[in-house]
């Protein structure tokens, strides 16, 4: 596990975790650090959730996969909503400390062509804690303290999935025929891989951890963890991300398509 000063930023185990993770804060898809410093360029992800940026969204996607507008849509939606479910599964996962992420709160631009979208959080977002946490008598304004573990999960599916993801999912099948249950299979899957991926920095059984997420977002039949070639966790999707129908295909890990 990563060393972590739990008196730090409220923050400070999520970005330690990532930063064990992956070796780096500079990621591809997150701002360094998570928090946006200089709010210049960034617009707040509400415009994607009313769909006034989505159009762009999408057609940066189409550019990129060349695949038809369902398909590039739901590999936008894969990209974003693993980068946005990351820092909160971390921070669930690391530290009981869950970063509410209503749209208004984080940020988004489009400047790094290396990800589809590059998103941060305003230094303002509220993050949820449980009442035995350094930070629960702090009287920081940024941070809000809930009864117990049932209503820290509850705080994470009401500002992630139902304030958040499930509003933006409205938004793009306003834009392209898409099926919602094809979409919240990314977020399912995007979930296990983050936490799978983090499995030698977070604490506790990582089958444990993801079911826990999986269960309070009511996810947990869209994805099934199965024994890899070692006889570890892996990741087998229930639905499709539609990678396979690009023109040059791809098949991912754990596909519910199966290749001949």
């Amino acid at each position: 596990m990563p060393g972590r000063d739990l008196t730090a930023t409220p923050l400070a185990p999520v970005t330690a975790t990532m930063r064990a993770m992956f070796g780096t804060d500079d990621v591809p898809g997150l701002a360094p650090g998570l928090l946006v410093a200089d709010e210049f360029g960034w617009a707040p992800a509400t415009t994607l959730v009313d769909g006034t940026r989505l159009p762009e969204f999408l057609h940066s996607a189409t550019q990129r996969w060349g695949g038809t507008p369902h398909a590039c849509a739901a590999l936008a939606w894969k990209s974003y909503s693993y980068w946005t479910a990351l820092p909160v599964v971390l921070g669930w996962a690391s530290a009981r400390r869950v970063p509410l992420l209503d749209p208004s709160d984080v940020l988004i631009h489009f400047e790094d062509h290396r990800p589809l979208v590059t998103l941060g959080l305003r230094r303002s977002t509220t993050v949820a804690v449980l009442p035995s946490d350094p930070l629960a008598l702090a009287g920081n304004p940024e941070v809000r303290v809930v009864a117990g573990e049932a209503e820290l999960l509850a705080a994470l599916r009401a500002s992630l999935l139902d304030a958040h993801l499930a509003p933006m999912i409205a938004s793009i099948q306003a834009e392209v025929r898409i099926g919602t249950r094809t979409l919240l299979g990314s977020v399912a899957s995007g979930i296990a891989h983050g936490v799978l991926r983090a499995t030698d920095v977070l604490p506790g059984p990582s089958v444990e951890t993801i079911d826990a997420l999986l269960g309070a977002l009511d996810l947990s039949d869209l994805v099934e963890l199965v024994p890899g070639p070692a006889g570890e966790p892996t990741v087998q999707r229930r639905t499709c991300c539609l990678a396979f129908t690009l023109p040059r295909p791809k098949v991912c890990q754990g596909c519910c398509v199966r290749q001949d």
